[in-house]
C-alpha cells in the first residue's frame, strides 16, 4: 500500500524565472508522480532567492516539508556567493529549528547555460530532485518520530553517486 503524500509547500523565486519556472514544473510533476494531488500544494512566489528564507520559515509552520527553488547565477561581483551562502545557511537553520525538512533546490551556477541544463536539460531537473528529497525526508522524520524502534528507513529513488560515477537505485521504502 502506498504511503500518503505529505502536505508540501513550494517556495519559488521569481528571479531568473525562465529557470525557476522549469524547476517548479519539475517539482509539481514529481509530487504528482508520487501520488500527490497538485491542487493540495501550497505554491508561494518569492521576489528573489534571499527571500526564500522568510517564506520557507513561515511555510514550515504549516507543512510537513518545504521545497525551495531558486537560481543564483555568478555575476561580475561576488554578490552571488553572499546570497547563495546566506540562503543555504538560512534554509538549514529552518530545518534545525522546526524539524521540518526544507529541500534546497537552489541552483548556484557559473552561467545561464549551466542553470538551464539543471532546470530541465541534460543534467535533470533539480526541482523534481528537491521534491523527491523533501518527500523522502518527511517520510523518514515521520518514521523516526512515530515508528517502532530501531528503524531502518530507505528511499526508493535513484541516488546520485558522483564519486562512483553512476546512479544507484536504493531499495523500497520501509
Amino acid at each position: 500500500m502506498a504511503r500518503p503524500v505529505h502536505p508540501v509547500a513550494i517556495v519559488v523565486s521569481r528571479y531568473n524565472e525562465s529557470i525557476t519556472s522549469a524547476m517548479l514544473a519539475g517539482a509539481v510533476g514529481a509530487y504528482t508522480e508520487r501520488g500527490g494531488d497538485p491542487a493540495t500544494l501550497s505554491i508561494v512566489e518569492a521576489p528573489g532567492a534571499y527571500e526564500l528564507i522568510a517564506l520557507a520559515s513561515a511555510a514550515a509552520e504549516r507543512h510537513r516539508a518545504v521545497v525551495c527553488l531558486g537560481c543564483v547565477i555568478r555575476g561580475e561581483t561576488p554578490h552571488d556567493e553572499h546570497i547563495a551562502r546566506a540562503v543555504a545557511h538560512g534554509l538549514g537553520e529552518i530545518t534545525v529549528k522546526t524539524g521540518v525538512p526544507v529541500a534546497f533546490g537552489v541552483l548556484t551556477t557559473l552561467n545561464a547555460v549551466q542553470a538551464e541544463a539543471r532546470a530541465a536539460g541534460d543534467k535533470g531537473n533539480k526541482g523534481a530532485e528537491a521534491m523527491h528529497a523533501a518527500l523522502d525526508a518527511a517520510d523518514a522524520v515521520g518514521t523516526l518520530r512515530h515508528g517502532p524502534m530501531p528503524v531502518r528507513h530507505t528511499i526508493h529513488l535513484p541516488v546520485p553517486d558522483k564519486a562512483g560515477g553512476h546512479t544507484t537505485l536504493r531499495g523500497a521504502r520501509s
